[in-house]
């Protein structure tokens, strides 16, 4: 069977865990292949909320075997601490392999990303504060700590001290910061190798055995389309390649293993941290949407900036990605409103662009220019078919399926687990 990427559409927090979570009864392995504790998934479970930031989602599905693979940086002390938590409450985590050639998040990239985010005043990027960012440079830089080096101390040893040579200047003489002590985080990593050891694995050539073993893979993106270091509204972007070709270098696969990309997006639009949004919204209907879509960060309990959907930014994610499904989440939340407005296209200083401009001044720039649509009073949370769903509803969504470039597969009407209408089935080849 060929490996699945599932990805978000938009700048992240679309529902993707829920997308996930409705998949994951009919696959073998879920990996997380990009960034790290910098976004969160969460996924309802019947009465159960879980909030997941670095675990990919479905590990809360028994007899699925998560994966947290090279492309992924990992604070492991959020790694246990979420797995005690899961274990907490009766969740098998013991089938976890997080590889060997992941790269490892310390006390000084938290403290480099703290630090170098306040200095940048108004031109700060919006970061989580969670070392990301500082773990992908050293990364890039060649002078990063991967999770197999936890298992040679010397190793590890000769990396941390050559790393905080440089940091440990930069933090005391431009920061006015306490240098960081090498020992202290030597003896920190050291401290998590006999809890991880039996999860630290060559994933790549697991992912590629279960591959031919004919197993169903699926590859669970982290942040979005819009926040993809090379496709994102750069420089408001995370570190890592959130799209669909991540998924590949980032897991150690080869990219004609991918046969379906499922790209989730929310039926209005939401971002956090800083950076262009051309449909936000700062008037009452920002606050509705908000308030009723309770658009709170899940790792970091930040408001989020809300608008209307933007058409031109799915078909954007349907070519960059190559998506062959969507799902939209959250119709629910636009139950109650009279007329639902849609970007179908931008107006840039009196120039209309019906696609996404790839000057980054230009989307800065860039004006909605607004379609509307009727829309609708009925509760549709306990719908799970199409027809089901009132007449303005229907209409809305094959209106937006027209304009994004892409068929919509599912569609959410609510938070719980089952409050989904399936339209396709996105894992038929």
């Amino acid at each position: 069977m060929p490996a699945i990427v599932l990805i978000g559409a938009q700048w992240g927090d679309e529902g993707k865990g829920k997308a996930t979570d409705l998949l994951a009864e009919r696959i073998d392995y879920v990996v997380k292949f990009n960034g790290g504790n910098n976004a969160g998934h969460t996924v309802v479970i019947g009465d159960e909320k879980y909030a997941l930031h670095l675990l990919p989602s479905g590990i809360l599905t028994p007899g699925v075997t998560p994966v947290i693979s090279n492309g992924v940086v990992i604070d492991i002390s959020v790694l246990f601490a979420e797995l005690d938590a899961l274990n907490s409450r009766g969740i098998d985590t013991s089938k976890l392999r997080v590889s060997a050639n992941a790269h490892v998040i310390t006390d000084y990239h938290r403290t480099l990303d703290k630090v170098t985010e306040r200095f940048l005043g108004k031109r700060q990027i919006g970061t989580t504060g969670r070392g990301i960012g500082p773990t992908y440079a050293d990364k890039i830089n060649r002078v990063g700590i991967r999770i197999q080096d936890i298992f040679d101390e010397g190793i590890l040893r000769q990396k941390v001290e050559a790393a905080l040579e440089i940091k440990n200047h930069l933090l005391a003489k431009i920061y006015n910061r306490r240098a960081i002590s090498a020992d202290a985080v030597i003896e920190e990593l050291l401290s998590y190798r006999e809890r991880l050891a039996p999860m630290v694995a060559d994933t790549a050539l697991e992912l590629n055995q279960a591959l031919e073993a004919d197993k169903v893979v699926l590859f669970e993106g982290g942040q979005a389309t819009m926040l993809d270091i090379d496709h994102g509204t750069y420089p408001f972007v995370t570190s890592s390649n959130a799209t669909a070709g991540g998924a590949s270098t980032g897991s150690g696969i080869g990219p004609n293993k991918i046969e379906r990309v499922i790209a989730v997006i929310k039926a209005y639009t939401t971002r956090v941290g800083a950076g262009p949004f051309p449909t936000e919204l700062f008037d009452e209907d920002g606050e509705y949407l908000r308030a009723k879509g309770f658009e709170f960060g899940t790792t970091t309990g930040r408001p989020r900036r809300c608008g209307w959907y933007d058409a031109p930014i799915a078909r954007y994610t349907a070519r960059i990605n190559g998506v062959t499904d969507f799902v939209i989440t959250k119709l629910d939340v636009l139950t109650g409103l009279e007329k639902i407005p849609v970007c179908v296209a931008y107006d840039v200083d009196g120039v209309r662009h019906e696609e996404v401009p790839v000057s980054q001044s230009d989307f800065h720039h860039a004006k909605p220019i607004y379609e509307n649509f009727p829309g609708w009073e009925e509760d549709i949370s306990k719908c799970r078919t199409f027809e089901e769903l009132p007449k303005n509803a229907q209409d809305y969504i094959l209106a937006v399926e027209k304009l994004s470039g892409c068929r919509i597969s599912a569609i959410g009407v609510g938070p719980a687990r089952d409050a989904i209408i399936v339209r396709h089935d996105m894992l038929a080849i």
